[in-house]
């Protein structure tokens, strides 16, 4: 980041797997007390090599709430107050399947309980901004046409699409090196896109785990410095920004924030989306009761690798909840685009 601040138990049979099978729930988080609707996030594998056919939710006995192709799913459910044990389930090409079983407890979405924005890519709300070198603060003077760096948004794109309303986030090139184009979106607090103010100040307060997911399509990644999914909470005179980046020109690797120090922080983990394909991210964080930032995990196409990273807060005048989605130019300042689709974002 170059910037400050912007379930009744289930009873059914358990089949044994080998151990490279599985299903990772990213959302709701075991043990986790939500709002409804509430918001399941997961991704399967399995030893068949034929792959895995499809994922379903149980939300109480031999109740098969929903149920998707593929070995990926997010939807949220409206479920009753109190406390359930959901199945996340996983079937794949041979005939066999593996499950998770969670804890959740739910309140009512009048006492806050927590909030799921689905398809944020054709939301309003989102600003772009320049941010060039060599401080990477944000160019107040700089138009999305002017000659030092170009960028633009378009919505409701039909090709490449998911579901016809992807959205093409570009870099258009400039006279600039290493400009970064960073997307804004406050959705809860300060200056709400979605109408939720919260003058009460008791929703954002309320707020410990977020789950950011996306899909994303990009043509050639050799054409990207880095590509950036940040989520932000302002509380408690607190910043929590929790950066991830996949730096792509540089290593293909993740990084992420380090609030205190202003810096990136290498994980180790690679990352390599593919080309000329859709990719599909999932970034776990939480607050914790004690104030800390927890980088929890990632998972791109299906791989999870669980950071556990705790980090400290720093000082703001900002109240609310953002999200932040940002494309860095190369050292050749080549021009490339980078599509989004079914992009959720679950604040519980």
């Amino acid at each position: 980041m170059r910037f400050g601040e912007l379930c009744a138990l289930v009873c059914l049979c358990v089949f044994a797997l080998p151990a490279v099978a599985g299903v990772n729930v990213t959302s709701p988080g075991d043990g986790a007390s939500v709002g409804s609707p509430v918001h399941f996030a997961a991704t399967a594998s399995s030893a068949c090599s034929k792959g895995v056919a499809a994922m379903g939710i149980y939300t109480a006995p031999y109740v098969l709430a929903y149920k998707v192709n593929g070995s990926s799913l997010s939807t949220s459910l409206a479920m009753s107050s109190g406390t359930h044990y959901p199945v996340v389930q996983e079937w794949d090409n041979c005939g066999s399947s593996s499950k998770v079983q969670l804890k959740v407890t739910v309140g009512t979405s009048s006492s806050g309980g927590g909030r799921t924005f689905s398809n944020l890519q054709k939301s309003g709300g989102w600003t772009g901004y320049a941010l060039l070198p060599p401080g990477f603060g944000i160019c107040s003077d700089c138009s999305p046409t002017g000659s030092r760096v170009k960028w633009s948004w378009n919505q409701g794109v039909s090709s490449p699409s998911m579901d016809s309303i992807s959205t093409k986030s570009s870099y258009n090139g400039g006279t600039t090196q290493w400009a970064d184009i960073l997307w804004n979106n406050h959705l809860i607090g300060d200056f709400s896109s979605q109408g939720l103010p919260d003058f009460s100040k008791t929703l954002v307060p309320s707020l410990h785990n977020f789950t950011y997911d996306v899909y994303f399509w990009i043509g050639n990644t050799s054409d990207s410095q880095a590509l950036e999914f940040d989520i932000n909470q302002f509380v408690g005179g607190k910043s929590y920004i929790w950066g991830h980046e996949c730096r792509l020109a540089g290593g293909h690797e993740w990084d992420t924030w380090s609030n205190p120090g202003q810096h990136w922080v290498a994980s180790g983990i690679p990352c390599n989306p593919k080309n000329n394909a859709w990719n599909h991210l999932t970034i776990s964080v939480a607050r914790t009761s004690d104030g800390h930032l927890l980088f929890k995990s990632i998972t791109l196409n299906g791989s999870t690798a669980n950071l556990n990273r705790y980090d400290s807060p720093t000082p703001t005048n900002w109240y609310g909840v953002t999200v932040n989605y940002q494309i860095d130019s190369n050292y050749y300042k080549t021009p490339y685009g980078v599509y989004l689709d079914k992009f959720t974002f679950s604040a519980q």
